[in-house]
């Protein structure tokens, strides 16, 4: 018995086309919703934890470390008595090394800030 060694080809020719039109679809779907956000309705907003230590371990433990130690990025410990508070704030806003600007929303910059520098 001879089998066509084509076949395989074609099955996975006409699964592959098969995805393309289904993403293309679910791409459309995902076109509308961001134009709905675009003009103002129906947004998903990602909540902001109310404390600067929710906070903190919701963004910032995967670098600084959970207890504070460092990691990725520096030790957190005792910055206050480097950094000044506006100091500390300008690197939330504007990033600083591999750090990038826009972790922390400027509302929450201030608070942010304040419990940094008392971090011991």
């Amino acid at each position: 018995m001879n089998r066509n060694p084509l076949i395989p080809f074609v099955i996975i020719m006409v699964f592959g086309i098969g995805l393309m039109i289904a993403l293309s679809f679910k791409g459309l779907g995902d076109a509308k919703e961001m134009a709905k956000e675009k003009e103002g309705g129906a947004k998903t907003e990602q909540t902001t934890a109310a404390k600067p230590e929710d906070f903190y371990k919701q963004t910032c433990s995967g670098c600084h470390g959970v207890n504070y130690e460092g990691g990725v990025g520096p030790s957190l410990k005792g910055v206050g008595k480097r950094l000044s508070v506006d100091e500390i704030k300008h690197v939330l806003e504007n990033g600083r090394g591999n750090m990038p600007a826009g972790l922390v929303p400027p509302e929450k910059a201030d608070e942010m800030a304040k419990w940094l520098s008392k971090l011991q």
